[in-house]
């Protein structure tokens, strides 16, 4: 690929390209961000591309913190632990290097320094967001460092609720970073299990927006070019960890993923939220697993426009089987189990795990409104990786 330089206004401010971490500390005065808060993770501050960029930042006279104690699920705790640097640091912004737990929670971060109601209070149901005040809200840089989340073009964060065992989804439209940086740089040399399990998380954002019953054509295109974006160049991204090509086009395709989901989202993530809650495991990963199961039982409801899809991938046939066996196979190539059980998930809290999932705002956006029992027989098949379980429909 030649090398290219983009800027996007949509749905923020977007710079796309090698090397456009550069531009970093420009950015930062741009948005008036003096003392910038770098929140990242334990795990990336050591690495070369990260301690560059505090050099970079430094010396363009940034007066620059840093917090690094991002849990791989943040957690109330932890946005309040940033809170606490941030004011000790007296910081005027943030900026935001690292995968999704790292936005989210920076974002999160950059909601509550100014705010003197608990963070719970801002849960994204009804008017909830209004709660907000909004001018003590902080400015938000990103630059996302794994391709999945999208969470550098979102106006939310998922942070887990300790107490309540349940992943709850902050909202405020200010939440959205002021400015994006997409650099492949960041990317390269992400270890393959970890490329996968990211790059499956963006394809189930684009699918479940795609499926999604909500009108919203734009988010349907968008969703439909990302997927095939992420047909061209996952598998490129997986076997190959310095293809900047594929890792470029890996971070357009995961935040176009995120911007399509305005549309909604559904089981996948429900599911995927309430076991991440329960059990701590990957976000990316549990989606990946979980994505033929719920497919699957959508089956009745979605066959139409999932074989309008097969047809525009050019798939050996414009069905639902041809794209779900088009699913395996790339989860297979991917090295991605075929089963919950594979990773460590049992059954012992399944009624619980149907209950949650029914509950959670994204079951809202699937194109069924399955029960409680329903996401349980779900879950349970994906358990035991007997998707035929889901044959007949729940």
């Amino acid at each position: 690929m030649q090398a290219f330089h983009a800027n996007w206004n949509y749905p923020t401010s977007i710079s796309v390209g090698e090397n456009r971490t550069t531009e970093l500390p420009d950015v930062c005065r741009q948005l008036s961000i003096r003392k910038p808060l770098l929140v990242t993770d334990s795990g990336l501050l050591g690495l070369p591309a990260v301690k560059s960029l505090i050099d970079l930042c430094t010396e363009q006279n940034l007066e620059l913190g840093v917090f690094s104690e991002v849990k791989s699920n943040p957690d109330g705790a932890n946005v309040e632990q940033g809170v606490v640097w941030f004011h000790k640091g007296q910081h005027d912004g943030v900026i935001a290097v690292g995968g999704g737990s790292v936005i989210d929670a920076a974002k999160a971060i950059a909601l509550m320094v100014g705010q003197d109601r608990p963070l719970w209070d801002f849960e994204d149901i009804g008017d909830h967001w209004q709660r907000v005040c909004a001018e003590k809200m902080v400015p938000v840089v990103a630059i996302p460092t794994t391709a999945g989340t999208g969470s550098e073009v979102g106006r939310a964060s998922v942070i887990t609720h300790a107490q309540a065992q349940r992943k709850v989804i902050i909202f405020h439209p200010n939440m959205l970073p002021k400015h994006v940086i997409l650099d492949p740089l960041l990317t390269l040399g992400l270890p393959a299990g970890l490329t996968a399990a990211t790059g499956m998380d963006a394809l189930s954002h684009s699918l479940e927006a795609y499926c999604a019953n909500g009108y919203h054509p734009m988010a349907e295109g968008i969703a439909m070019q990302a997927i095939e974006l992420i047909r061209d160049y996952l598998p490129r991204a997986y076997r190959e960890g310095y293809d900047t090509e594929a890792r470029l086009q890996m971070l357009v395709a995961s935040s176009m993923g995120a911007t399509a989901f305005q549309r909604g989202l559904g089981g996948m993530h429900a599911i995927a939220h309430t076991l991440g809650a329960l059990y701590g495991a990957h976000h990316g990963l549990l989606n990946a697993i979980l994505m033929p199961y719920v497919l699957k039982a959508n089956q009745h409801a979605i066959s139409e426009r999932i074989a309008r899809l097969a047809r525009y991938l050019n798939l050996p046939e414009a069905s639902f089987n041809s794209f779900l066996a088009w699913i395996l196979r790339l989860r297979e190539d991917l090295g991605i189990p075929h089963s919950l059980c594979e990773i460590e998930i049992d059954d012992q809290q399944a009624e619980k795990i149907g209950q949650m999932s029914a509950a959670d705002p994204s079951a809202g956006g699937n194109p069924v409104a399955f029960s409680a029992t329903q996401y349980r027989a779900i879950f349970e098949s994906a358990l035991s990786g007997q998707l035929d379980r889901l044959n007949n429909g729940l």
